[in-house]
């Protein structure tokens, strides 16, 4: 089987504080896979599409070790909810909301998508 690279000119943008910001290309998201984008504030995003094509962004830094991983954590969904497991300790956040499904006293920022 041979994939052929997505061919797009949608742009992937968050909502921030002051507008949106245009974090990537669409076709630079591998559905099931997440990537890291660096925000104007220098802060790091894990941008994520899941197989559906719906898009999430949440903060990448895992808020259990400090350090900038959920890009590169494991995508899966609880009781409807999708989540990223962090690659470290696995704690799994909601890319909706960024509630810790594990432990609710912790979550991290979840960002407004779209395709513009």
């Amino acid at each position: 089987m041979t994939l052929a690279l997505e061919t797009t000119d949608l742009k992937v943008q968050l909502r921030l504080a002051d507008g949106w910001f245009t974090a990537c290309d669409l076709g630079a998201l591998t559905p099931g896979r997440g990537v890291a984008a660096l925000l104007p504030d220098g802060r790091q995003v894990a941008l994520f599409r899941d197989r559906a094509d719906r898009l999430y962004a949440v903060d990448n830094r895992d808020p259990f070790t400090g350090a900038a991983v959920l890009s590169r954590g494991l995508t899966g969904t609880h009781q409807d909810r999708p989540f990223v497991a962090s690659p470290l300790l696995k704690q799994r956040f909601d890319l909706i909301s960024g509630e810790c499904l594990d432990d609710g006293a912790v979550r991290v920022t979840a960002y407004e998508v779209r395709t513009d």
